[in-house]
């Protein structure tokens, strides 16, 4: 299978692109996704090639996208839901936890819902707490809905296209800081990153760390910090939220019995909680030290460049937490 280089954004919009030549119902909706090529440049060149008709720009609602976004999902189309950023999705909470997640049950399966809702998400370089906050975990609690987060170009492409070809909702958000990064991206069109399957991005035997998105660069970075050392961490993609495999998790934890969980979310009620719950509750026995989390700091993100690195995740807080583990 051939590669190419090639930044996230643009990796996903040849996914979108894929996917809308494959199946004719398959449309892109939000707001800017059509004459402006979209806020963070993922849609551009589609409104060209598809037409007005499958590349509709929205009203400033993020309500009204998801709403019309479900009723389109339940009369047979696929639309792929743009929203500026995953915060602005607090406005669409009825439409997305009350009816997308819940209408294939509340109708005892006579409708489904196959829509994708993509969302940027986590910090924006001083974008402000209202924008920078990585709420992904509040959506991952509710069922029906699945929750995807690529953490590299060749996953962002297989996952979003998986997305849309799947019968569910699904929550496809895209990290802002990751968007530039370049990777390589099989140049297949049917190129699939199976739902809800984790992948260990680096082998090791001493720690687990486990995270999503942009933690993942942040927990590569510290695993090659620590090989200097001659600690081997062993770096685990969660890449879904929901579902969550911890399968994958459970299999490394048995061989280094030590964890670390990253992400760039906030710490109480989190993705983090939850592994360090489930490894507690089934791998006790394996355990040979307490879980450790590394995390946003509990507060809202501020402006100030300085301020805001310092409430973040980083390498340096990883490469800290897997040295107190052990």
């Amino acid at each position: 299978m051939s590669e190419k280089m090639l930044p996230m954004r643009e990796a996903l919009r040849i996914a979108l692109r894929e996917e809308m030549l494959r199946d004719e119902r398959v449309f892109v909706m939000g707001e800017e996704v059509g004459q402006w090529q979209g806020t963070h440049k993922v849609t551009r060149g589609l409104l060209e090639e598809f037409g007005a008709k499958r590349v509709r720009d929205t009203p400033i609602s993020e309500m009204a996208i998801a709403g019309a976004a479900v009723g389109a999902a339940m009369m047979g189309l696929r639309p792929v839901a743009e929203m500026m950023t995953l915060n602005f999705a607090f406005l669409a909470l009825d439409a997305i936890v009350n009816h997308a997640a819940k209408i294939h049950y509340m109708f005892d399966g006579q409708f489904r819902v196959p829509l994708v809702i993509r969302a940027a998400t986590g910090w924006g370089n001083q974008a402000t707490a209202t924008h920078s906050h990585t709420p992904e975990p509040i959506f991952a609690h509710f069922p029906g809905l699945y929750v995807g987060c690529p953490s590299n170009p060749a996953d962002a492409k297989g996952m979003l296209k998986a997305a849309i070809r799947d019968e569910n909702p699904v929550l496809f958000t895209e990290f802002i800081a990751l968007y530039p990064k370049p990777g390589p991206v099989p140049d297949d069109e049917d190129y699939i990153v199976p739902i809800g399957k984790a992948d260990v991005k680096r082998e090791g035997k001493h720690v687990t760390i486990v995270s999503f998105g942009s933690g993942v660069d942040w927990s590569l970075h510290a695993a090659d910090e620590l090989a200097k050392d001659g600690v081997e961490c062993e770096v685990i993609d969660m890449r879904w939220l929901r579902p969550l495999d911890m399968n994958t998790v459970f299999e490394s934890f048995k061989k280094t019995n030590r964890c670390v969980v990253v992400e760039e979310s906030l710490p109480m009620y989190s993705f983090g909680s939850e592994i360090a719950a489930q490894i507690q509750e089934n791998m006790f026995d394996y355990m040979d030290a307490p879980v450790k989390r590394v995390s946003a700091m509990d507060v809202p993100l501020p402006y100030a460049r300085d301020i805001e690195l310092m409430a973040l995740p980083n390498a340096d807080k990883v490469v800290a937490a897997v040295k107190e583990v052990l």
